[in-house]
C-alpha cells in the first residue's frame, strides 16, 4: 500500500507527543523542529541511520533550504517526498525553513562505510574528471572537490549509496525535476557508472 503524504507525518508527529496543525513549526527554533519532528526519520542531528533517508549534517543551508521550499510547493514529486516530506514542508514557514537550514548546516559531517575498493576508484575518477566522451562534466566542478556541497549544490560526502542511487533513478525517470543538470546526468550514466560514484561518495 502507498500511503498517502498525510499519513506518515501525523505517525512521525504522533510518535512526538505532537498534534498535526499548520502551527506547529511555525517558529526559528530548527534545534527542536528537528528533535521533535526530523529525527524520526533522520537520525538526531540529521545523522540518518536509514539508507530510505538522507544524511542531513553538515549539508549546506542553501541546498536544505531549497528543498523544504520545494516540498512545501510540490517542486518535487518523487513518491518519497509525496509520501513524507510534503505534509512536514506544509507546517513550515520560511523563518522554521531557514531556521533547519542552519541548524542542520552546523552539524558535525561523520565519515561514510567503505566499499568494494575497485568500484570506489571508478567512482572517484568519474566524480573527479566525469566521463567526457559521453558528456558528462565531473561531478566536483559543482559539488566541490570534496563533494562537500556549494550553495544550492549539495553535499554528497558520506551519503549513503542507496539514497543516491535512488535520487539518480527519480532524476532519470523524471519524477524529480527539478535539478535538470542532474536530469541529463542521470540519463548518461550507466548502471554500473552510477552504482561507482555511489559507493565513492558513501565512503568519502
Amino acid at each position: 500500500m502507498i500511503l498517502g503524504p498525510r499519513l506518515p507525518v501525523i505517525a512521525l508527529l504522533a510518535s512526538a507527543g505532537l498534534t498535526f496543525t499548520p502551527a506547529l513549526a511555525q517558529s526559528e527554533d530548527g534545534t527542536r523542529i528537528a528533535m521533535q519532528i526530523c529525527s524520526g526519520c533522520h537520525g538526531v542531528g540529521g545523522r540518518s541511520e536509514s539508507p530510505m533517508f538522507p544524511q542531513l549534517n553538515a549539508q549546506t543551508p542553501e541546498y536544505i533550504e531549497a528543498q523544504l521550499k520545494g516540498f512545501r510547493e510540490h517542486a518535487r514529486g518523487e513518491n518519497t517526498a509525496r509520501d513524507y516530506m510534503w505534509g512536514i514542508a506544509a507546517l513550515l514557514d520560511d523563518a522554521a525553513v531557514q531556521s533547519l537550514a542552519d541548524y542542520f548546516s552546523h552539524q558535525p559531517a561523520t565519515r561514510g562505510a567503505s566499499g568494494d575498493a575497485a568500484l570506489t576508484a571508478r567512482g572517484q575518477k568519474i566524480f573527479e574528471r566525469g566521463v567526457p566522451d559521453k558528456g558528462v562534466p565531473a561531478c566536483a566542478t559543482c559539488h566541490g572537490a570534496q563533494a562537500q556541497g556549494a550553495g544550492t549544490f549539495p553535499r554528497l560526502a558520506g551519503q549513503h549509496k542507496e539514497y543516491l542511487l535512488h535520487q539518480i533513478e527519480v532524476f532519470k525517470n523524471g519524477t524529480r525535476g527539478n535539478a535538470p543538470v542532474m536530469s541529463a546526468v542521470a540519463h548518461t550514466l550507466n548502471d554500473e557508472q552510477a552504482k561507482a560514484v555511489a559507493i565513492y561518495l558513501q565512503s568519502k
